[in-house]
């Protein structure tokens, strides 16, 4: 969920399955491995994919925050690369205290340094090539990487010079190299804070504003215990983006309940939901959201560490979404803090979850349809994955995606 959808979200203890003190149980034996050697041995799916939830100010390299600190004359709480990780990935289970404080470690870094925030976005895209990503969709807040237009000035930040429009345009700009780069095609989402309604009408604007470079949805992230009844900003921002055909998501019932959900696509017109794994609490909505294909972004590593769902991965929700073919994507929501890569929410879904290749390729082919890609792109898209697949378009099961999608 990235420090920008966590403020005031509780966190439930669990057992840590990934970083370097990470354990795979199989049976009744209990067998550690760090996630490097993990991710390395093993690729759960070899073929492209699309990822549709990545928060850019969770995927940071380690590195990347060293080097721009040593320029900007910060210092951090560790100089090395192992020093850093051991502050910023969670090892254990967190509090939310402790949770936040892996963001407030390194955000001050980056927000408010337009080329730091420019080489992120380049760096994002590389990463995510490296994976095996086609097709990404990346989300932030630009009022949490700016430090003036924007009040409170984040991360006690002094007020300097770069504004939330800026930052969206220099990540537009970063996002355009990786993608000249590296070969893949990169979007971003900018996100409204549920802390911040004061700070959503901006957002729309943004989304509007930079529509044709590169911002093709809203979403909302936070607290999910402040609704739009309490606060309406977030209501008039998202008609607005109906209004002006912003594509929408929403941040909802991952550890609030399912009527977060059923806010979300009733008030707020979400196409999407991030998470959203309580719906399965109210079967009367979850049936409503299986009809109209709604699409769920399911990060499986993030729902286990954050305490969103039960620690044993053979009762993760995905698998009911799975076993009544729903619409949904796989998803790492902030790999530097997990200290993980979409290759291990793959073998993860592999090993613990019961997916076949043949399921890896129904959700990224739902993934792609879902996308907030303008037509003709998305059916571009669509075909790249048909024809990786080695699958035509006439089968049974692509024919079974497309009404799905329609």
């Amino acid at each position: 969920m990235a420090m920008l959808g966590l403020t005031g979200r509780s966190l439930k203890s669990r057992h840590s399955f990934c970083a370097i003190s990470s354990f795979t149980f199989i049976g009744s034996h209990r067998r550690a491995f760090t996630m490097a050697e993990h991710v390395t041995e093993q690729i759960g799916f070899n073929k492209p994919k699309i990822e549709l939830h990545v928060h850019l100010d969770g995927a940071l390299r380690v590195e990347t925050i060293l080097d721009v600190a040593k320029r900007r004359g910060i210092t951090l709480p560790a100089r090395t690369v192992e020093g850093m990780k051991q502050i910023c990935v969670i090892h254990q289970p967190a509090t939310l205290t402790e949770f936040l404080g892996k963001f407030a470690a390194y955000m001050h870094v980056i927000a408010g340094d337009r080329e730091a925030i420019k080489r992120i976005a380049r760096e994002f895209v590389e990463d995510k090539a490296k994976e095996g990503v086609i097709y990404v969709e990346v989300r932030y807040s630009p009022h949490l990487l700016a430090n003036t237009d924007v009040e409170p000035i984040p991360w006690n930040q002094k007020e300097g010079d770069l504004s939330p429009d800026e930052v969206v345009h220099l990540v537009n700009q970063g996002l355009a190299e990786g993608e000249a780069a590296y070969k893949i095609k990169a979007r971003s989402i900018l996100c409204c804070m549920r802390h911040m309604p004061s700070w959503s009408m901006d957002v729309v604007e943004l989304c509007k504003k930079y529509k044709k470079s590169g911002v093709v949805a809203i979403d909302l992230a936070g607290d999910e215990s402040l609704n739009c009844e309490a606060f309406p900003g977030h209501r008039m921002a998202y008609e607005e983006a109906a209004r002006c055909g912003i594509h929408r998501t929403v941040h909802a019932g991952e550890v609030g309940p399912a009527s977060v959900v059923k806010e979300a696509v009733e008030v707020l017109k979400a196409e999407r939901i991030g998470h959203g794994y309580n719906t399965l609490k109210d079967q009367v909505l979850y049936k409503q959201l299986l009809e109209q294909n709604m699409h769920f972004e399911v990060c499986p590593i993030s729902s286990k560490l954050t305490g969103a769902c039960h620690p044993d991965f053979t009762e993760h929700p995905v698998i009911t979404f799975r076993k009544d073919k729903a619409n949904y994507s796989l998803n790492t929501d902030d790999p530097l803090i997990f200290n993980s890569t979409l290759h291990l929410d793959y073998i993860t879904a592999k090993d613990y979850m019961g997916f076949t290749e043949e399921e890896f390729k129904r959700l990224n082919i739902n993934s792609a349809n879902s996308s907030f890609l303008p037509e003709r792109e998305k059916k571009d898209l669509v075909n790249k994955l048909y024809e990786a697949y080695g699958m035509v378009e006439n089968t049974v099961f692509l024919n079974e995606a497309l009404i799905k999608s329609a």
